[in-house]
Order: C-alpha cells, then sequence, then structure tokens
C-alpha cells in the first residue's frame, strides 16, 4: 500500500510551479516506520529541520508530522518506510524567491524494503563508482531534493548481487554510497568520510558514533582514500531503513565477521529502544 499526503490531505499530485518540482529546492528525510514507532524520531526531525534552514525554509512543526502520521495511522499504515519532503513553495519560472511564499509539506508510505537474506550477517557486495560528487559546500551534509549524482551513479550497475556503490569527490577521497553513509573501524576508532563539499550527512552516521562512544571507541570525521577505506579491519554501510550492514567484499577485498560485529549492533539497537517515538 502507498499513501501520500499533501500538507495533510490524501493526494498523488503537487502542484507544477512547486520549487521543489521545478529546481529541487527543498529537502527530504526517510524515516522507518515499524508496528507504529519511529525510531530515532527526534534526530530526524532535527535533521530536517536544520537541513531546510540552511537553504532558508521555514520547517513544519512536529506537531504537523505527528498530524501526518496520525492520518496514516487512521489508514491502517503501521509497517513503513515515510518519506518527509519539505519544499519551498510555489513560485513562478526564474530562480529569485518571491517575498511571500508558504512551504509545502509532502509525506509518502511505502512498503518497508526487502532486504536479501542474511544481508545482515553474511554482509554486502559493494563497487566504486565512477560517478564523482559535485563540489558545492554550501551544500554538503543536507539531504536537499536534488539527487542526480547518486541518480547516476546508482544507474552504473543492474546487478542484484551488488547493494550498493560507493561515490568519490572530485580529488578522488571517499564520500558515501548512493544511499548510505559509510563507516570504517580501525582498530578501536570508528571513522567515516568529512562531508565538508558534499554527502548526505545520514541519522544512522550520528546514531553510529553514539552507539560507538558507548563502547568506549574512539570517533573520526576524515578524509578517507580508497587505500584506507580498503584497509580498514571492518566496513560498514549505513542508512534509517537498513541500519547498519557489514560489507563483504569490495574490489577484490574480503572482510570475513567480525569480533566487533554483534557488540556495535547492539549498541546501535539498545539507543533504538532508548529513542523510539510510538504513534
Amino acid at each position: 500500500m502507498i499513501l501520500r499526503l499533501v500538507n495533510g490531505v490524501a493526494s498523488d499530485t503537487v502542484n507544477l510551479a512547486d520549487r521543489g518540482f521545478q529546481f529541487g529546492d527543498g529537502v527530504f528525510r526517510t524515516l522507518k516506520m515499524v508496528d507504529g514507532k519511529v525510531p530515532f524520531w527526534l534526530r530526524h526531525l532535527d535533521k530536517l529541520t536544520h537541513d531546510a534552514a540552511i537553504l532558508g525554509i521555514e520547517a513544519p512543526s512536529a506537531k504537523e508530522w505527528r498530524a501526518d502520521i496520525a492520518v496514516l495511522r487512521a489508514q491502517g499504515v503501521r509497517d513503513a518506510a515515510l518519506k518527509f519532503v519539505v519544499t519551498r513553495g510555489e513560485s513562478l519560472r526564474g530562480y529569485a524567491v518571491p517575498d511571500v511564499i508558504k512551504p509545502n509539506r509532502v509525506v509518502q508510505a511505502t512498503p518497508l524494503p526487502q532486504y536479501p537474506a542474511g544481508l545482515h550477517e553474511d554482509g554486502a557486495v559493494v563497487r566504486w563508482c565512477d560517478t564523482r560528487a559535485s563540489w558545492q559546500p554550501k551544500l554538503a551534509g543536507i539531504k536537499h531534493l536534488n539527487r542526480l549524482d547518486n541518480v547516476l551513479a546508482r544507474n552504473e550497475w543492474h546487478d542484484p548481487a551488488i547493494f550498493e556503490g560507493l561515490i568519490s569527490d572530485r580529488d578522488g577521497a571517499v564520500l558515501e554510497g548512493t544511499m548510505s553513509n559509510i563507516l570504517l573501524l580501525e582498530g578501536k576508532m570508528l571513522v567515516t568520510p568529512k562531508l565538508e563539499t558534499a554527502g548526505v550527512a545520514g541519522v544512522m552516521r550520528d546514531v553510529a558514533f553514539a552507539a560507538a562512544a558507548t563502547l568506549g571507541w574512539q570517533v573520526n570525521e576524515i578524509h578517507i582514500t580508497p587505500e584506507r577505506l580498503l584497509r580498514a579491519s571492518r566496513l560498514w554501510l549505513c542508512n534509517s531503513l537498513a541500519g547498519p550492514v557489514p560489507v563483504r567484499e569490495l574490489a577484490g577485498r574480503h572482510w570475513e565477521p567480525h569480533a566487533n560485529d554483534m557488540q556495535f549492533v547492539h549498541a546501535i539497537k539498545q539507543l533504538e529502544e532508548d529513542e523510539t517515538e510510538c504513534f
């Protein structure tokens, strides 16, 4: 079942004057609902509000998002991938923003993805992407609606055995996956790429760092070369739907199950239990 709300009303359409449609002028976040519960609810709203503010858009309130979920729940939605979208609103042609404009709020509920059996135990097969991330420091870290870099990168392969592709910046530093953030374990340090010129700072990236801290690991954001990534003792990908996914194979490098796998996953699960909102 797929359900969509536009400003709290069931609808499958937006006005063609919407700047999200015209220019990608907006932001979004993807949340997971399981049995009417949304993990890391406040973190998602904080990210969405932060990203909208970077673009100068006033984000909807938590009350409005809650009202949207109440509508979905009344329609029987209990398990879903939720996509929260905020666009700047509607305007005529031209990039200039009108003095008076009202943001639009969109919620989409779709079935949760079905991941391959054993993915979280055996690990994922991953590839390098040829597509490089566009350089724009002002947009680095935010999840804006223009994801053409990711679209091009994701369409480089069609082999269902490959779970994800990794994207680098113009200088060759590793940034992220097409749909995930990257985590490296080096001894007792959890490392993730620094997102200064491009990339999305996902909620699960922050959660992973918080979980690592509870384990006594150090954490760091650094520039990561492909060579350094391949030397890591463990490599994970993460997003809000899949959670942490270990990597099994990349460019001829193979990783076996790691002694810290269960410990890390358990720490994330504990945070999830502490930061889950019921609807």
